[in-house]
């Protein structure tokens, strides 16, 4: 006779598999990787180029030196690398991407344990880092196309430029702006977060509620709200970092409250602040404060009765 097996859920396997999703982030990044390229020459094809091969290096020998199984082949390196890049601007030296891509993948990822474990989005720590360690190079913007000419034009930072009233909303959606490579065109970023929403690769909750409740929060605040959504890194972080399935929760409910917390420091950085954009903090932020939502949130199994205490004696 048979014995009858019983395993914990999910009993029905998706098909998806770790390489598959981050094969389409990766697609789903490519529109602003190729707009950043046109508009910022061949820097911004080195600067992509060398994140990605920094970060595949960097697991690759950190596995090797902590003696783990090697995991550069579910892309995931790949995926961190990319958004990273894209998160630079395109006139930033070689070896900051460097640096940047080793402390997203070792000491983000890897010192706590590899995919999975990792407390924060690994991408937006290292860019984190080189804005606090290299604010200069971190804030060089050059205006799109300037590369044809010969010579970069350096602009005011996106947000300044927002602020003060200069920025029109065509250019701002099409990325004719300055700013950091991958996050100035919203059209491309838009291109890539409906793909990843129609292939179920990310949930529309928190991209969503993230940018909605940063547009309220600077209408309240007395600022364009528009520009607000069309400008920095709110479209690039709502899209591709803020939906990182390990450093997002998993109820519905949670990743509402999770995204509405995104919204109002973003709002909150950008208005009174004295950095120069928000959405990385925020996120960060909002990544540590995961477990305790998830907790708050925490769905009871079916059936479960809370246990009665004691009466006491």
């Amino acid at each position: 006779m048979d014995k009858l097996l019983v395993s914990p859920s999910p009993h029905i396997h998706s098909g998806a598999s770790t390489r598959r999703i981050m094969l389409d982030v990766i697609i789903a990044l490519v529109p602003a990787a190729v707009i950043s390229i046109i508009y910022f020459g061949y820097n911004a094809a080195l600067l992509i180029a060398v994140c990605i091969a920094s970060a595949v290096f960097s697991e690759w020998a950190s596995r090797k030196i902590m003696k783990r199984e090697g995991t550069c082949g579910d892309l995931s390196a790949v995926v961190t690398g990319l958004i990273l890049a894209l998160n630079l601007p395109s006139t930033l030296p070689l070896w900051m991407a460097i640096i940047g891509a080793a402390v997203a993948i070792v000491v983000v990822k890897q010192f706590f344990g590899g995919l999975g474990q990792n407390f924060a989005n690994p991408a937006i720590v290292g860019r984190i880092v080189l804005t606090m360690s290299f604010t200069a190079a971190m804030t060089n913007w050059v205006e799109p196309f300037s590369w044809l000419k010969g010579d970069a034009v350096t602009t005011a930072t996106p947000l300044a430029s927002t602020y003060a009233g200069n920025a029109d909303y065509l250019d701002m959606f099409l990325g004719l702006t300055g700013g950091s490579m991958g996050e100035t065109c919203a059209l491309a970023l838009i291109i890539g977060g409906v793909y990843l929403i129609c292939r179920k690769v990310i949930s529309p909750i928190i991209p969503v509620v993230y940018v909605g409740t940063t547009a309220f929060m600077l209408f309240v605040c007395g600022e364009d709200p528009i520009k607000g959504v069309l400008s920095g890194g709110l479209m690039l972080g709502a899209f591709f970092m803020a939906t990182d399935y390990v450093t997002s929760p998993n109820t519905k409910l949670g990743k509402v409250i999770f995204a509405v917390g995104c919204g109002l420091v973003t709002a909150v950085i950008r208005v009174y602040g004295s950095l120069p954009e928000g959405a990385s903090f925020s996120i960060l932020l909002m990544n540590i404060l995961t477990p305790q939502i998830d907790r708050l949130v925490i769905s009871k199994p079916f059936g479960v009765q809370k246990e009665k205490k004691e009466a006491a004696k």
